[in-house]
């Protein structure tokens, strides 16, 4: 069999096992929500309320498949599923402890904290940076590229983040930008398409304004992303992304709004 045959049941395996997880954890998710029904429910921008299982299932759907998907070395894996569940973790800790805090961005939350206040945006921050750091010193080699490394992990995770203002946006996004990962080789292939299998599995649900992804979902994709563009890139792929990553999070209230209006 050809090398180009070896890696599309890769691709097709974490595409369709973090789809099948990601829906199999919404429907117990939604039978089942830990902590009852209200601790999840949100208002959504048009006033409908929502629920945020889908966050918590595609976080789950993703890092599963990421982290199993066939041909991964050691080192993927273990970034992954770092990576993924970190930020899903810490996007579910915002969802649920930062619910009424109005507070938005990275300076507001850094303001709390000079004046030594921890608001859960803080700890998602520093979170989020942390595993991405983390992650990024399991894939890379040299200083340079593991920092480089965490900020592309960590800034991706921002951007699917700062999306999630209307439904379906996050995750058409996470299906936008994940697709040109298929076509690359090694890891990058199955840790793109385990991502996008979760976002479709909670597309519809998502456009039809019954779930949203949430900060655990948004961050928890936006997290394999990174992964994925780390591991298709050398230096030069991975000091342009994170610069566009660092002003994409500089501009955050404007990509929002652009998002909101598309």
């Amino acid at each position: 069999m050809t090398v180009a045959g070896d890696r599309v049941p890769g691709r097709i395996r974490a595409l369709t096992g973090a789809a099948g997880a990601t829906r199999a954890a919404y429907e117990v998710l939604r039978r089942r929500p830990p902590g009852g029904a209200g601790r999840w429910e949100r208002t959504n921008y048009a006033g409908r309320t929502v629920h945020l299982h889908a966050g918590l299932a595609s976080a789950a759907g993703t890092a599963l498949a990421a982290a199993t998907a066939p041909g991964l070395p050691a080192g993927a894996r273990g970034a992954a599923a770092l990576a993924v569940l970190a930020a899903g973790g810490c996007g579910a800790y915002d969802d649920v402890y930062g619910a009424g805090d109005p507070r938005r961005g990275f300076r507001a939350h850094l303001s709390a904290l000079r004046h030594g206040e921890v608001t859960s945006g803080a700890v998602k921050l520093f979170g989020i940076g942390a595993a991405g750091l983390a992650a990024g010193a399991l894939l890379t080699a040299r200083p340079v590229d593991k920092v480089l490394a965490g900020v592309v992990i960590a800034g991706s995770a921002h951007l699917v983040n700062l999306l999630d203002v209307r439904p379906g946006r996050a995750a058409g996004a996470v299906l936008a930008i994940g697709a040109p990962g298929l076509l690359r080789r090694g890891p990058a292939g199955p840790l793109s398409a385990a991502p996008m299998g979760a976002a479709a599995a909670v597309l519809a649900d998502d456009l039809g304004e019954r779930t949203m992804l949430g900060d655990c979902g948004a961050h928890a994709l936006g997290a394999a992303l990174g992964l994925a563009i780390v591991t298709g890139n050398g230096r030069t792929g991975l000091a342009v992304h994170a610069a566009g990553l660092i002003a994409a999070a500089v501009a955050g209230d404007r990509v929002s709004r652009v998002a909101a209006a598309f």
